[in-house]
């Protein structure tokens, strides 16, 4: 099965945090103009687009133009992460370019949902997933009913590596479904003391598995009662570290490392002052760190171990991705012990020296933000740690929709239009247009979804053609890993 592969995505992002942070849909009954209508929650030029203009421009002020369809003066961008990334149409045409397999991340964070102030779901994070798995069901329908009726469409939802060949032997995407939260199950914990038990893990993951979720997160972005996490560093972090407070009760527990580091943090004494009094904390309460470098004092709990097992029973792939350093390692000491090979780092959010223990079980990792002059370097760290003994395969994890930025433009590139795609060269591209606003790659990047086939060619002509091979071999990779994951005893 060859072809692209994207391992993190996240199609229904904008159910997420109460549902009115990203603006537009990736389909809507009543069309495109509901779909990607204006964003009227961002304000006036967008100054109340707070996240935005934080990740944009490094502070809760700043401006954009807020009109969506037809017009887009400002959004969909490469470098924006709160307006929709993964309309239909644009997915369609990254299907048509080569993409085979998208894990469809369902994700949901409470604490940023309590925070923010306009919200129309409810914060809790598993009716959040219930909510966007109840969504993307509807969108396949949808999709059908452009397409003929039900099962015609090129949007399937699949539940197992056989289903997904078929649907992929059938020419169309092969969509696995996952879960990124940071209280999986209710499984937080406050000043240290677990919201879950043993036997609630067990009715959480008998559920999502009924519901079709084949891959799952253990822990996101707070600490919870199953892992500690891997810091966000830089001004990022400041605010992650503050929503661990909100979460947790606590900040992060520091420690200076002598092993394998954790992102570095910023100190809290950078906290804007009434970010430390909204946060109730006064500054001078506020934690010191040791020098760097920095680790979480906090790894796999016992109810995290059960989880382990319990996902491995289940034959589901468990991602390490936003682990500590002291919980992936343990992950990857107990899934040795078990011989489990489930396992995925789908968008490098986990330390480099951990891939080779990785491929070694039989698992794969995929890479976020792959502009090609960056993608080939990290493509060959992937390369050097894969084990000889099971097929190595590279795809992405573009985490659209999910606060990321999409790859940006290469400087030179020199992408001509038309293109034929490198998967299938009966299919060609022009520019891609939506409403009256038109793309150039060259110029943008991956402004959106759509964008990934004139991104797949940068690659083509930048890239070394064995590197171009095992991009084509993604799709089997991951279904081989899904397959030794389903069958292991």
């Amino acid at each position: 099965m060859q072809g692209l592969l994207d391992a993190h995505t996240h199609v229904e992002g904008h159910e997420n945090m109460g549902g009115r942070i990203i603006c537009g849909k990736p389909f809507d009954p009543d069309g495109i103009e509901e779909a990607l209508r204006d964003c009227p929650d961002h304000g006036p030029n967008g100054q109340y687009a707070v996240i935005e203009n934080f990740f944009v421009h490094g502070t809760a002020t700043g401006e954009h133009a807020t009109d969506g369809y037809p017009t887009f003066s400002y959004w969909p961008a490469h470098n924006s992460q709160t307006h929709q990334m993964v309309y239909h149409t644009w997915l369609e045409r990254a299907w048509r370019g080569g993409l085979r397999i998208l894990v469809d991340q369902l994700v949901a964070n409470r604490i940023l949902c309590d925070v923010y102030p306009l919200k129309r779901n409810k914060c809790d994070e598993m009716d959040t997933v219930r909510l966007e798995m109840r969504r993307a069901r509807e969108m396949q329908s949808y999709i059908d009913g452009l397409n003929g009726g039900p099962g015609k469409g090129w949007f399937r939802l699949v539940t197992s590596p056989e289903q997904a060949r078929q649907v992929i032997g059938q020419g169309k995407l092969a969509v696995v479904t996952g879960i990124e939260a940071s209280e999986p199950f209710g499984c937080g914990k406050f000043l240290g003391v677990p919201k879950c038990t043993k036997a609630q893990i067990d009715r959480g993951l008998d559920e999502v598995k009924a519901m079709g979720v084949s891959s799952m997160f253990v822990c996101h972005k707070f600490d919870n009662a199953l892992c500690g996490v891997r810091f966000d560093g830089g001004t990022a972090g400041l605010l992650v570290n503050a929503g661990n407070f909100l979460s947790t009760g606590q900040f992060w527990q520091v420690e200076r490392c002598t092993g394998v580091p954790d992102n570095t943090i910023m100190s809290l004494r950078s906290l804007p002052p009434p970010l430390g009094q909204w946060l109730g904390v006064p500054l001078p309460g506020l934690p010191n760190y040791p020098d760097e470098p920095h680790c979480n004092k906090h790894g796999l709990t016992a109810l995290g171990e059960h989880m382990i097992r319990g996902m491995a029973k289940r034959g589901m792939i468990i991602e390490i991705d936003h682990m500590s350093a002291k919980a992936a390692d343990q992950t990857l000491t107990l899934l040795e012990k078990l011989r489990y090979g489930g396992v995925i780092s789908s968008h490098n959010w986990t330390d480099p020296s951990f891939l080779p223990r990785v491929y070694r079980l039989g698992g794969m990792a995929t890479q976020i933000q792959p502009r090609p002059d960056r993608a080939v370097p990290y493509w060959r760290t992937l390369k050097a740690a894969s084990d000889p003994g099971h097929l190595f395969g590279y795809g992405i994890g573009l985490d659209a929709n999910g606060f990321a930025s999409l790859p940006g433009p290469r400087a030179g590139s020199t992408v001509t239009y038309p293109f034929t795609s490198p998967f299938d060269p009966s299919v060609t591209f022009d520019r891609l247009t939506t409403g009256q606003r038109t793309w150039d790659y060259n110029t943008e990047g991956v402004a959106n979804y759509g964008l990934v086939p004139d991104w797949l060619e940068d690659l083509r002509q930048t890239a070394p053609p064995a590197m171009l091979t095992d991009l084509a071999n993604g799709p089997e990779a991951y279904l081989q890993m899904w397959a030794r994951a389903r069958d292991h005893r």
